[in-house]
């Protein structure tokens, strides 16, 4: 998953780019305005980590005008700790807002709840249904139909197919779907992933033994194409 760090102090964004890498993430940089908003328009990404204090416009511009299009989450950042900011970039739409200097670690795990959210569509409701690839994920009934047909599947097997549905073509790697689909405090192997994609391909897939539609990327994890092969 792709994250847009924002700010024009190369330590911090070396630090914090690091860390995401770390976390499985990839993250992309800014140091201005124009950079950002670039990079949002040709890599969006999946979270913005912005800080308030920037050359030419400040943050809190840079949340409001992608606000005016997007609902992509945005951590801001600030190392002022005045409670009229804070107030200021949630009004603006910014979802969490940390105070420098920060613990990274209290960071990590900020990305790791607010990627574990459901996605919003744009009037701020969430999104009750996916379509990738001839498959229909029904949120609110908890269906999946694949080419007009449904398909059983356990809870889990949903909430998988729903976070790569929910990102066609991202390639997730095992432990972020751990994350996503079993929860960061749960003691579950990587393994378990594998099997669990099987079965799942076992159910969506017309012929299982050569998957055209849950891709196996080797050496990193799964996608869900959006244009799978003939």
């Amino acid at each position: 998953m792709k994250i847009l760090v924002v700010d024009d102090e190369a330590p911090i964004v070396q630090a914090i780019t690091y860390n995401l890498r770390k976390e499985g993430y990839e993250p992309l940089a800014a140091s201005n305005a124009e950079e950002c908003m670039s990079l949002f328009k040709t890599q969006n990404p999946q979270l913005i980590i912005l800080d308030v204090m920037l050359p030419s416009m400040s943050g809190f511009e840079i949340c409001r005008r992608l606000r005016a299009d997007s609902d992509v989450p945005i951590i801001m950042l600030t190392a002022r700790s005045d409670e009229t900011d804070r107030v200021v970039g949630l009004e603006l739409g910014a979802d969490d807002y940390v105070t420098k200097p920060f613990s990274m670690r209290e960071l990590m795990a900020r990305v790791r709840a607010i990627l574990r959210r459901p996605p919003t569509a744009g009037n701020g409701a969430a999104t009750s249904k996916l379509e990738v690839s001839g498959i229909v994920i029904d949120k609110i009934r908890h269906e999946v139909k694949v080419n007009g047909k449904e398909v059983e599947l356990t809870p889990r097997e949903f909430s998988l197919l729903e976070i790569l549905a929910t990102y066609p073509d991202q390639v997730f790697q095992r432990q972020a779907l751990l994350d996503r689909a079993w929860g960061s405090d749960a003691y579950v192997e990587e393994r378990t992933v594998d099997v669990h994609m099987r079965w799942l391909r076992e159910k969506i897939e017309a012929d299982p033994s050569r998957p055209r539609l849950l891709l196996t990327v080797r050496g990193i994890g799964y996608k869900l194409s959006s244009a799978p092969k003939a």
